[in-house]
Parts: C-alpha cells; sequence; structure tokens
C-alpha cells in the first residue's frame, strides 16, 4: 500500500467492531466491481464524507485467508458456472485482525439476495468436527463428510459503513490463489469492491462515485475464478469476460509500470 493510499485512510471517521454489529447485512444485496488497483486511491479520496472505515487496534486494512470447500464433482463450482440462480459456496475465512476463523455457508437466492450463515470453527485434518457437520448439515442437503478443501485465497481488505445509510463497501486488494498441491496464481493489480446493502431501492453514494471513475458493476467470484485459472475444469467459458477483464488490467498495469 502506498504513502499515499495511507493518508487517505487516515482522513476517515473510524467505526469499531462493536457499531458494525448494526450493518452486518446476513442477508442483503451484492452488487460486485472489478478494477484496477491503481484507481482504489481516487476512489477512496471521493468515499470520505459518505462514509466510515473499520478500524480495529489502530489498523484500518487487514489480512484474510479463505479455504474453500466443495464436492469431488464441484457441485458448487459448476452450480455457479451453469448460472444456477439458487446456489451455495462454503468456506472457512480466517480474519488475521482478530485471530478467529469462521466456517460459512453463503447461499444465492431466487430473489437474488445472499444470505450467509456463520459458526465459529477452524479447519482440522478431518475437514469437518461434529460442530462444523451440524452446522452444514442444517444448510446443505447433503452429508458435509464429501466436502473437501479445492482453494485458498489470500487478500487485503478495506472495509467502508455507510455515514448515513445502511450499507457496506469492502474493497480487496493483493489477491493470491493456491490450490491443493501448491501451484498458486497472482492478481496484485486487480482491486474487487463490493456494495453490500441490505435494500435493493436505497440509493447508494458508492454507484455515482465508482461511475464517475469509470468503474461499473462486474459479476465476480473470488472461489470460481480462482479454481478456473489453477484447475482444468469445463466451463471456463462462463466467466472468460471476468478472465480477459483481469489480463487487460495485468497487462496495462505492467506496461504503466515499464513505461
Amino acid at each position: 500500500m502506498t504513502p499515499e493510499t495511507e493518508n487517505i485512510l487516515g482522513s476517515f471517521v473510524p467505526i469499531g467492531l462493536e457499531e458494525m454489529d448494526n450493518v452486518r447485512l446476513m442477508d442483503r444485496i451484492d452488487t460486485k466491481y472489478l478494477f484496477s488497483a491503481n484507481k482504489v486511491p481516487d476512489l477512496l479520496r471521493l468515499m470520505t464524507e459518505d462514509y466510515r472505515i473499520l478500524e480495529i487496534n489502530g489498523h484500518r486494512i487487514f489480512d484474510y485467508e479463505t479455504i474453500y470447500l466443495d464436492t469431488p464433482d464441484y457441485l458448487f463450482y459448476n452450480q455457479h458456472m451453469t448460472g444456477r440462480i439458487d446456489r451455495n459456496k462454503v468456506r472457512y475465512r480466517k480474519y488475521n485482525s482478530t485471530g478467529i476463523t469462521y466456517l460459512e455457508v453463503k447461499k444465492k437466492t431466487k430473489k437474488n439476495r445472499t444470505i450467509k450463515w456463520r459458526i465459529k470453527n477452524i479447519l482440522s485434518d478431518r475437514i469437518c468436527d461434529e460442530e462444523a457437520r451440524e452446522f452444514l448439515e442444517k444448510h446443505l442437503p447433503f452429508t458435509a463428510d464429501i466436502l473437501k478443501p479445492v482453494i485458498s485465497n489470500k487478500f487485503r481488505r478495506i472495509t467502508l459503513v455507510g455515514a448515513n445509510i445502511r450499507e457496506r463497501i469492502t474493497l480487496d486488494i493483493d489477491l493470491s490463489f493456491s490450490d491443493t498441491s501448491g501451484h498458486k496464481a497472482v492478481i496484485p493489480n486487480v482491486a474487487i469492491a463490493e456494495l453490500k446493502s441490505g435494500d435493493a431501492a436505497i440509493k447508494s453514494p458508492f454507484s455515482a462515485i465508482a461511475k464517475s471513475l469509470s468503474i461499473y458493476p462486474s459479476g465476480f467470484s473470488k472461489y470460481c475464478t480462482g479454481t478456473a485459472i489453477l484447475y482444468d475444469l469445463p466451463r471456463k467459458n462462463s466467466i472468460k469476460p471476468t478472465l480477459l477483464l483481469i489480463n487487460k488490467i495485468e497487462n496495462e498495469s505492467t506496461r504503466s509500470l515499464s513505461a
């Protein structure tokens, strides 16, 4: 992170974890944006009046680690790639700022809402302990024992909360992926923003700010993108536009650095 970005982060009014409980938005509408990380400083600068920033122990940007689980036939991956509206994802996510790991189930509903359930749990050699198994089988239509790790990813996140409306914005940078054999893929010049709102009718300041910088909504799944990059699986064409956009951003960033 550049000194410029650090200075901009320091200009936001902070919000603590306890206050964040009011905007957990475990049942919400998600809108994602994929763009060059070079635009992050300008984006943040325009957001300072309308958003507060999550601060924990004096830090305003945080490291995340995620391990995604799927079935042997990649059910969750295929649900997404075939455009199934009612689909799931399962992951272990470690929040390095607090040291807490959650086991999470995310469900995209037919009404285009994202619902998330989670419990504190740590991935073990058995994948699922008894508590994890009960939790997963409460939300999935099959036994949890068939799930296996597929990919892991790491990224850094900035979390912003609407000062006047109930919404959250997350900005993720420095993404990397690893498969179970240790092969890695890194996309350091790509940023992902996600607007999380409880009501589609809310007019978000972020939408107008992003548009002013030519940043537009773009479907993106960390799990499916990482899996498509690292594994030779069918249906990659379903996210070919996303992969082409990533390559374009990375190539343009490389050219600008070498110019």
